[in-house]
């Protein structure tokens, strides 16, 4: 009877129990495929992440096989003629993406003052920020423009906070200080001689990496209810345009009329495959899964990516200072880091978009 009446109340249990586990089990596969969505979105982020640090050394490594292959007596594998053609194919994976955000009403909603505000970002980050880093790495290393391109977190942080109004979050400006630091022991220690040389390259460098948080900043301020399918597709349109006749009409340093010849086309689509189809994918379907913080984790890495990068593919040595330099630096991702779990943002990946975009590199387009 005692055990019939157990049984008749497990089995009562059971019962119970089935309304339940039907309920709950739709949501546990909804947290699980949210989850595992997050983590291949992580995953993407990674590869952008890598595939942009490599952008740089993919393109000295493109210029030197032009020199090596030069169309009567000149070099047509220039940083001009690949950021060119490469921004022109850049543009098919965004209208595949954005296509949809050029509507009628989209662009109505555009005031004049709009308009001006876009051609002044796009201007600083499209035309003037490039030019300033092909200047940057004609006169210095892949590792010195990585290097200096440390300034821009916190320089961000605390524009923001004076003309944004943003809250300044003290950890992540440590956090970004002390990366910082890290990148100035590399430097210093560099070919042995304890202080910091400052030349051509790594000038154009600092003011390209203020050009591009200035950008950042208008954009930011001025632009966030622009959809982000025309920003991206207006800014590469102009900035190429700009870019173009800047050089073509002050600057004899370029090879436009080659820029059909066999031997750039050839080479242009490893550029093209690389750092602007593969980068972009990732980078595009990164930030649609990823959660913002891990986001934020890929990209502080940045700009060991690119040292270490720049080390295999280009001999580059950094330098005594690189282990000791690299340690601090991850030393600052963890206080960065800490600082994002502390204040678990609410906002989606797609929504900081713009905001990583200023944490990254230059992504070569």
């Amino acid at each position: 009877m005692t055990l019939c009446r157990l049984s008749g109340y497990q089995l009562r249990l059971v019962e119970n129990r089935k309304p339940a586990s039907g309920f709950f089990m739709p949501q546990v596969h909804e947290i699980n495929r949210k989850a595992s969505s997050a983590f291949y979105g992580a995953i993407l982020c990674w590869i952008a992440v890598v595939i942009y640090a490599a952008s740089n050394s993919i393109v000295l490594l493109l210029v030197d096989i032009g020199e090596q292959n030069p169309v009567h007596g000149h070099n047509v594998v220039t940083f001009s003629n690949l950021f060119v053609l490469g921004s022109l194919i850049s543009l098919l994976p965004m209208v595949a993406f954005f296509w949809q955000d050029w509507t009628l009403e989209n662009l109505r909603e555009l005031s004049l003052s709009d308009w001006a505000v876009l051609v002044l970002a796009t201007t600083l980050s499209s035309a003037i920020t490039p030019g300033l880093f092909f200047v940057a790495l004609e006169n210095t290393t892949v590792t010195n423009v990585a290097i200096v391109g440390r300034i821009d977190p916190p320089i961000f942080m605390l524009a923001a906070a004076v003309f944004l109004k943003e809250k300044l979050d003290i950890w992540s400006l440590i956090g970004a200080l002390v990366i910082l630091l890290g990148a100035i022991v590399i430097l210093a220690l560099k070919d042995n001689r304890g202080s910091l040389d400052l030349g051509p390259g790594e000038i154009a460098a600092f003011f390209a990496t203020l050009s591009f948080t200035a950008s950042t900043i208008i954009t930011r301020a001025a632009l966030q209810h622009v959809p982000l399918g025309v920003f991206s597709i207006f800014r590469t349109v102009l900035g190429t345009l700009i870019f173009f006749l800047y050089n073509l009409l002050f600057s004899g340093h370029h090879e436009f009329h080659a820029m059909f010849q066999p031997v750039l086309l050839v080479w242009i689509w490893v550029y093209a495959i690389i750092i602007i189809i593969a980068g972009q994918f990732a980078w595009i379907f990164g930030l649609k899964r990823a959660r913002a913080n891990d986001v934020a984790l890929a990209t502080s890495f940045s700009p060991l990516a690119a040292i270490s990068i720049a080390i295999i593919l280009l001999g580059e040595d950094p330098g005594a200072g690189f282990l000791p330099g690299a340690a601090i630096m991850f030393l600052g991702i963890a206080v960065a880091q800490f600082s994002r779990w502390r204040n678990q943002s609410k906002q989606t990946a797609i929504e900081k978009a713009m905001e990583m975009e200023g944490r990254v590199n230059f992504k070569g387009i």
